[in-house]
């Protein structure tokens, strides 16, 4: 009973330095990010549950700033890796090189950049598939393979993958396996007119304020064991399933307009990160259990870059978004969220 007791005041205090966590960390984010709240509780909720982020944006809106200073706040170390058309695998992994000693000539392993515990892989679709594979090993299995030999990435391990939408010259889009490795697609889109006043009097007038650590990688690893047990109704589980489930145009019971514009939907990741991320959210607004709010606002970025349009939606002017908007309507059924 003792132990159990312990167990539970433990939980309590974790829950504790959430809450009152969040508050901080957009305190010390304030100090160089303005704006972007909506952003900001994404890959916050990413980094709490263990997954990756694909981060979308066009240049200048301080995307690589953002992942900098959250591995500042989590007191993580930090690498970030330039895609380009000429990078390598093993520029990213790690490769063996031939060493000298007294005993000889040995193969010794060179760890990659990818040895961190937060990586930001910027404009990922810059550099070829055979290098953005790379990574996909990293991401799913925490390891890399060299030589025939596995080596453990340090944990916790996440992967922050920028790319720029406007420039398609030149790029490589990810395919759909890789895509659907990461939990969300996280959009940053420009401010309105008072924040980017408030963004260009700032860095024009003083350096920012050095950023506080606040948490540390064991924190983190603490924060994904609380997040599994946040309870979740068996209804709202079904409703996630559904949802990622209705986006699929082979799947009996779709929807029409989901067989008129789209020609891939959403696998079975995407129900698993739309629960696991509607448990963060839950602990991170106050709440110990899911409602189905949760859900509802983390169907953009579990799902955008898990749909694919065909021609005939491109034809119509149709987004993803819009597919999203109508999913979440139509999948509408007597499932009511508990407050």
């Amino acid at each position: 009973m003792e132990q159990t007791t312990d167990s539970l005041a433990a939980e309590k205090q974790l829950v504790e330095q959430i809450l009152s966590g969040r508050a901080r960390i957009q305190a010390e984010l304030a100090k160089v990010i303005v704006g972007q709240k909506e952003v900001i509780e994404q890959l916050l909720i990413a980094l709490f549950a263990g997954g990756h982020c694909l981060i979308t944006g066009a240049p200048g809106l301080a995307k690589t700033l953002l992942v900098k200073s959250l591995a500042q706040i989590f007191h993580l170390r930090f690498q970030r890796i330039q895609f380009t058309p000429d990078l390598m695998p093993a520029d990213i992994t790690g490769t063996e090189i031939l060493q000298e000693s007294g005993d000889g000539r040995t193969m010794t392993f060179v760890p990659g950049p990818v040895f961190a515990n937060m990586i930001l892989a910027d404009e990922i679709n810059r550099t070829p598939p055979k290098t953005q594979a790379a990574l996909l090993e990293a991401m799913q299995e925490h390891q890399v393979t060299a030589a025939g030999v596995r080596h453990a990435l340090p944990e916790p391990f996440f992967v922050l993958a920028t790319q720029n939408p406007i420039e398609m010259e030149g790029t490589y889009p990810l395919p759909e396996a890789q895509l659907d490795r990461f939990m969300f697609n996280v959009v940053i889109d420009y401010l309105p007119e008072d924040e980017e006043v408030s963004v260009v009097a700032q860095t024009t007038a003083r350096n920012a304020e050095p950023i506080a650590p606040l948490f540390t990688g064991e924190d983190v690893l603490r924060f994904h064991n609380l997040v599994r047990q946040v309870p979740v109704a068996e209804d709202l589980v079904r409703r996630a399933v559904r949802l990622a489930a209705s986006s699929r145009p082979h799947q009996n019971g779709a929807p029409d307009f989901i067989k008129d514009w789209i020609s891939w939907g959403a696998g079975l990741r995407a129900g698993q990160y739309l629960v696991l991320g509607a448990k963060v959210r839950a602990l991170l607004h106050g709440r110990a259990h899911v409602i189905i709010e949760d859900i509802q606002a983390l169907a953009n970025p579990t799902l955008r870059h898990r749909i694919l349009l065909n021609y005939r939606a491109e034809a119509e002017g149709v987004t993803v978004e819009d597919v999203i908007e109508r999913l979440l309507k139509a999948v509408n059924g007597p499932i009511q969220g508990r407050k």
